[in-house]
């Protein structure tokens, strides 16, 4: 029997069957040789098993990994095709979800935004209230429900706002010619002026200089110009002559409109009895000076062809089927706005129509050059050069998108009224390469507006902002921007 050693274990001991009995911290065997308790100093039976293998290889224990978590042991189970891809959360319902579930609601209106609606919200969901007030709270009907806002039309007024007013003229209140008639004729003006400097802010990141103007002519008997619709009456069988119904084809008909200039309103009396179911379902009308008006279709009996127009020292000839500015009163102020004082050698009057500003520009600039897609305003723009004796304009009857791609460098002068969508990017790109010295923008759609001036901005300083209301009783405004360009190392 071997005796104790240094560090070692003590004698082994073994009972009567030479079965082992545990020394002093070994272990115990009972009759079958199975393990008995635990001595002291030692952790449970699997650490100890753990241990003793441990020791019995003699090398260092075994390193084990972090345990994956169950999301990553997923993603390898997709990776390797054993789990199919689980398909991705639905995205959060828009806004406008809230307004599928209510036809009326009743809400109070904030401001009048650009286009003259008024602005609400329901649970936060901007909703657009036509023919509203600020100030009003209102019962309206959704007439349409979009992903983040929604249109209504009042069924009730609870509370008027404080600048509502009864409408001066009740049948014109169903068609869209009329939108803003039920508000005071100052108030509105100053509300859809406040609604263009939100919109160039908002859209265009574009704010109205301190020096901005704002100009306000005669609210009725304005109209030179305007569009009539006709039907065949379902009841007396005889001819309606009005307007369209807001949103509809229906005809509305009305016997008057003091949005008309007299003569006008008077044609707009005595059309019902020249006309037949054969007649036009659709009539342009235009006055000019001394009473004078026009149509278009011609109808027998009434007049149609050419009338004229003194503007300042110009006199202008045109018809009911080409664009010429609407507001009698304001048209001398708004060429003067447009047009300045500035000169040059050359300048482009765009969309140029019959050259109500072409003529004025040939008396600043050695030439002009008068861009007009439409032929029968070219046409006339030709007669007035002749007859007003101004021999420096060049007509181009041109698309000018397309007259746009050869535009000359080192212009003095771009003058651009283009239709309510604005510059295309087939205008808006030839201009910002050619970069006359100053450009004059003259807008009736703040939107649009908006979205042109935040790229020309990058290269043109604004000098000054006209708002001129040619539109009132609508939510329409006309805005003219001056901008100046500017020098290299100011970009």
């Amino acid at each position: 029997m071997r005796g104790r050693q240094s560090g070692g274990r003590g004698p082994e001991r073994r009972g009567p069957g030479g079965e082992r009995r545990g020394g002093p911290g070994g272990e115990r065997r009972g009759p079958g040789g199975e393990r008995g308790p635990r001595g002291p100093g030692r952790s449970d039976r699997s650490d100890r098993s753990d241990r003793s293998d441990r020791s019995d290889r003699g090398g260092p224990p075994p390193r084990r990994g972090p345990r994956k978590s169950d999301a990553f042991a997923r993603a390898e189970r997709v990776l390797e095709g054993k789990e199919p891809l689980a398909p991705p959360p639905p995205p959060p319902p828009p806004p406008g979800a809230r307004l599928a579930e209510v036809d009326e609601i009743t809400v109070r209106v904030e401001k009048l935004v650009a286009g003259g609606e008024g602005l609400a919200r329901y649970e936060g969901v901007p909703v657009f209230v036509r023919r509203s007030a600020p100030g009003d709270l209102v019962r309206a009907r959704l007439v349409e429900r979009r992903p983040d806002y929604g249109r209504a039309e009042i069924t009730e007024i609870l509370e008027p706002g404080p600048a509502r007013r009864p409408d001066p003229v009740p049948e014109l209140s169903l068609t869209g010619v009329c939108d803003l008639q039920h508000l005071e004729d100052r108030v509105q003006f100053q509300l859809k002026a406040e609604a263009v400097r939100e919109t160039l802010e908002r859209i265009g990141g574009v704010a109205l200089p301190a020096n901005t103007e704002m100009v306000m002519g005669e609210p009725w008997g304005y109209r030179l110009r305007t569009q009539l619709h006709t039907a065949v009456d379902p009841v007396a069988g005889g001819i309606l002559v009005g307007y369209h119904a807001r949103a509809t084809n229906d005809v509305i008909p009305v016997s008057r409109c003091p949005l008309l200039v007299p003569e006008l309103e008077a044609l707009l009396q005595a059309l019902p009895e020249h006309l037949t179911p054969a007649s036009p379902k659709r009539l342009d009308v235009a006055a000019g000076d001394d009473g004078a008006v026009t149509l278009a279709p011609p109808v027998e009996g009434l007049p149609h062809g050419e009338v004229t127009t003194r503007v300042g020292d110009f006199t202008y000839a045109y018809d009911a089927r080409v664009f010429f500015q609407s507001h009698r009163g304001l048209l001398p102020r708004l060429v003067e706005i447009v047009v300045g004082s500035w000169t040059g050698e050359t300048a482009v009057d765009l969309y140029s129509g019959v050259g109500l500003f072409s003529l004025p520009l040939a008396r600043h600039y050695g030439k002009v050059i008068a861009v007009e897609g439409d032929q029968v305003g070219t046409r006339y723009a030709r007669l007035n050069l002749r007859r007003n004796k101004t021999a420096n304009v060049e007509v181009v009857n041109q698309a000018v998108e397309s007259w746009a791609r050869r535009m000359p460098r080192n212009l003095d002068r771009v003058v651009a009224d283009p239709p309510r969508g604005g510059l295309s990017r087939e205008v808006l790109m030839p201009l910002m390469i050619a970069r006359p010295a100053r450009i004059t923008y003259v807008s009736c759609h703040p939107a649009a507006l908006a979205r042109d001036l935040k790229k020309l901005v990058e290269v043109y300083e604004i000098e000054k902002v006209t708002l001129i209301d040619l539109f009132p009783q609508t939510g329409h405004m006309e805005t003219v921007v001056q901008l100046a360009r500017r020098e290299k190392g100011e970009e």
